[in-house]
């Protein structure tokens, strides 16, 4: 029953060699067959350990000396740690084996006295026959014979058999039971003593067997009776069970001494009363106090009475065991039911740290019963953290509908936690009042989870709030203009009705929501789950292996949060691309149509980029001023933001069929002032884009377009550079609109910014664009 701690599964660095196998190895790894061969000198009989140490000693320093000391306490502690997990493996079948070995001793010790009742009857039916013959022998013999054995005294050993079953009588009356074991053990003493030197008859020393086992078990009963008194106090208890285990009654005795600690927790069980207004963690810490104390008695009053024998340990364990799991169903069923069907997570956790507290106390000592509980207390957590989950979903359904999507710091008493620009740690995040409470409550849910880590809730605890975020962010999405047109996401949603984000400052806001609670509030909350006090770092250092797992998981985990934020990127792109390209009305205003008919107008034309795209970069620069200040510290996501939005609109255009299918294969082919303007548009873009809104990918596809507009120019059998202005015209032209749009004066320049996130993405000139378009 000692407590076997846990290993390092790691060889000290700088180790000498005098053992080379792994810790891993002696605790029965690959290694294991090498472990035993070197194992093979310490098993013979001439083995001296002082003159062992001091031949692989001699030549070592302090330090290596030091690191075999500690590789050999590794040994230790994997070898014992091996044998633990090997009892543990075989546990059921050990038990049974003692149990029935205890159930083989006492039939034994009946069959024993059955034996010796029969050699009784038998002896006293063979005396009886040697009496008779005497007495006919005697009637024979002259008058003188019979007087002188009448006048023979009896001897001492015949007087104390006389007297010695009065003596039991009074000692057993007296309950003087030490006295009357010392009787008894005298009495087969002088029995024995009796039968092999003769001095008392064979009928004599029958009888004397024969009151002796009737004592025995005369004592005995009365034993087990005290034992069963619940006045009996534990001193007496120990004093009964040692007196029947002296009597060779050992399994009947623990057997007792168990019961007796069973009744005793009964009536300390009874008088410890749910009530419908109970505290819960109350009553469960008086009802823990009441069991693991009794079973902490038991345990004292076993090992001092039996020691460490298997036989009545393996008892002890199925019987704490038992009463561990009678308390666990008494917590479930009046703290932790109620607790987990209102979601109170708090108070069942508090439960749960209570019972394993107390169950603890117990492990130094040898005795591990927390699986038990964690068997038991499992699916009502399990249920308190799915109840606590919808609570969440409903709240921030709730505070959503509400939610004017304007972005503030939070109330006071909110604890939050947000990376600022200079790299430091704000209290103080900007989010909108459902995000504020949606992250208030995940922050209180992982510090209720957070203590409960020896249930390895932590997947599914981080599961469930991946979920609730999903869920989150769909009310974000919802709350998008047009998104509850889409009669899918509608249901999806459960009819909630979400306040709509009208403006583009309130749309932004619902992005920074989403990437600030994706991106550092929930991965810095679910960090609770594993921030651990010294012991457990301890314990992680001998499991390595685990700890990469764990970060392994929470960046998948990070990541999936992630892709959800990107959903809703990918929406506010969508929506924005789409009220660029299409009109109220449905239609178009990025046609093929726009530029074929360009050299049908006898007006002239004032050179300037289309409006979609000018309206474009209206809105990019006009957003990108708006996420300066709302995504501070995380501008990369502003950035890329800025270019997936461009991204959607130069795709759409890449991708429309219709588009492409007039400007190639129409009745009209694409004119020289229509190749111009589509020239100069796609210009624009890049310039405006180049270091900011611009992607390498995005780049390309310009390219790509501008290839195949030249392409179908071509065809009209018309070289597309005779057409098309010089270069610093289209730049020019470009940079006019640029300085009128965004309010600022013309750069003398139009080098790209050095330090912009893009920065490895090339702008071309327009001279390398019309030479790949013509190429």
């Amino acid at each position: 029953m000692a407590s076997a701690a846990k290993s390092s599964r790691s060889r000290p660095s700088g180790h000498s060699g005098v053992f080379p196998v792994s810790a891993a190895a002696a605790a029965g790894g690959d290694g294991g067959v090498q472990l035993a061969d070197k194992l093979k000198i310490f098993k013979t009989d001439k083995f001296d350990p002082d003159s062992y140490v001091q031949s692989k000693c001699r030549t070592m320093n302090e330090k290596e000396i030091r690191h075999l000391c500690s590789y050999l306490q590794d040994l230790k502690k994997a070898s014992a740690e091996e044998m633990r997990r090997s009892v543990y493996a075989n546990y059921a079948a050990f038990i049974r084996t003692s149990k029935e070995i205890s159930d083989l001793e006492g039939e034994l010790l009946s069959v024993r006295n059955l034996l010796n009742t029969q050699s009784a009857l038998i002896h006293g039916l063979s005396e009886g026959v040697q009496i008779d013959s005497l007495t006919t022998g005697l009637e024979g013999a002259t008058e003188e014979n019979k007087s002188s054995l009448e006048d023979q005294e009896p001897s001492e050993i015949q007087k104390w058999h006389t007297d010695f079953p009065d003596l039991l009588d009074v000692l057993l009356a007296e309950r003087r039971v030490d006295e009357a074991l010392d009787a008894l053990d005298e009495a087969e003493q002088i029995a024995a003593d009796a039968k092999q030197k003769q001095t008392l008859a064979t009928a004599d020393i029958l009888a004397l067997q024969k009151v002796i086992s009737e004592n025995r078990q005369k004592l005995s009963d009365q034993l087990a009776e005290a034992a069963c008194q619940s006045s009996t106090c534990g001193i007496e208890l120990r004093a009964a069970a040692s007196a029947l285990k002296r009597l060779g009654d050992g399994p009947r005795a623990h057997s007792l001494l168990l019961s007796a600690h069973s009744q005793r927790l009964e009536s300390n069980i009874q008088t410890t009363h749910p009530s419908s207004t109970a505290y819960g963690g109350a009553y469960t810490a008086s009802l823990a106090q009441q069991v693991f104390s009794v079973i902490a008695h038991a345990l004292n009053d076993s090992a001092e009475v039996f020691g460490d024998e298997p036989a009545y340990a393996s008892e002890l364990v199925t019987w704490a065991a038992k009463q561990v799991l009678s308390f666990a169903l008494l917590v479930k069923r009046h703290a932790l039911a109620s607790c987990a069907a209102a979601g109170g997570l708090r108070a069942a956790a508090e439960c749960v740290q209570i019972a394993l507290g107390h169950s603890s106390l117990l492990e130094a000592r040898g005795l591990s019963l927390s699986a038990v509980l964690m068997k038991q207390f499992r699916p009502s957590v399990e249920q308190a953290i799915d109840s606590n989950l919808r609570r969440i979903e409903e709240s921030a359904a709730a505070l959503a509908a509400a939610d004017d999507w304007v972005l503030s710091y939070p109330s006071t008493g909110i604890r939050t936690f947000a990376r600022s620009s200079a790299g430091n740690f704000s209290l103080q995040p900007k989010l909108s009042s459902s995000a504020h409470r949606f992250n208030s409550m995940v922050q209180d849910f992982f510090e209720d989870v957070g203590p409960l880590r020896s249930l390895q809730l932590g997947g599914s605890a981080l599961d469930g709030i991946l979920k609730t975020f999903s869920t989150y962010v769909s009310l974000l999405m919802s709350a998008l203009p047009g998104s509850m047109d889409d009669e899918a996401n509608f249901e999806s949603l459960g009819n909630k009705i979400i306040r709509i984000a009208e403006t583009e400052e309130q749309q932004l806001a619902l992005l920074a929501n989403a990437s600030l609670l994706a991106e550092e509030l929930l991965p810095r909350a679910a960090m609770k789950l594993s921030s651990v006090n010294q012991s457990d770092i301890d314990s992680m250092r001998k499991r390595g292996p685990d700890k990469p797992n764990r970060s392994t998981e929470q960046r998948e985990w990070k990541r999936k949060l992630q892709r959800m934020v990107d959903k809703l990127r990918d929406s506010f792109c969508r929506l924005h691309a789409l009220d660029l390209i299409f009109t109220e009305e449905g239609d178009t205003r990025l046609s093929a149509e726009t530029y074929i008919n360009m050299d049908n107008n006898a007006e002239e034309i004032e050179w300037v980029p289309s409006l979609v795209f000018q309206e474009l970069y209206a809105k990019l620069n006009r957003m990108a001023g708006i996420a300066a200040e709302m995504f501070v510290g995380r501008e990369r996501f502003a950035t890329l933001l800025m270019m997936r939005l461009t991204e959607t609109v130069v795709l759409w255009l890449s991708e429309d069929q219709s588009f492409w299918e007039e400007i190639e294969e129409g009745a009209r082919a694409l004119g020289p002032l229509g190749l111009q303007q589509f020239y100069l548009d796609m210009q624009f873009v890049i310039l405006f884009g180049q270091g900011r809104f611009l992607s390498r990918h995005v780049h390309q596809v310009i390219l790509d377009i501008i290839h195949r507009a030249m392409t179908a120019f071509s065809a009209t059998g018309i070289d597309p550079d005779s057409v098309l202005p010089s270069d610093d015209w289209f730049v020019d032209v470009a940079q006019e609109t640029i300085s009128r749009i965004s309010g600022k004066a013309r750069p003398a320049n139009t080098e790209r910014e050095l330090n912009s996130p893009t920065a490895s993405v090339s702008a071309q000139s327009v001279s390398s664009v019309r030479s790949h378009g013509s190429s």
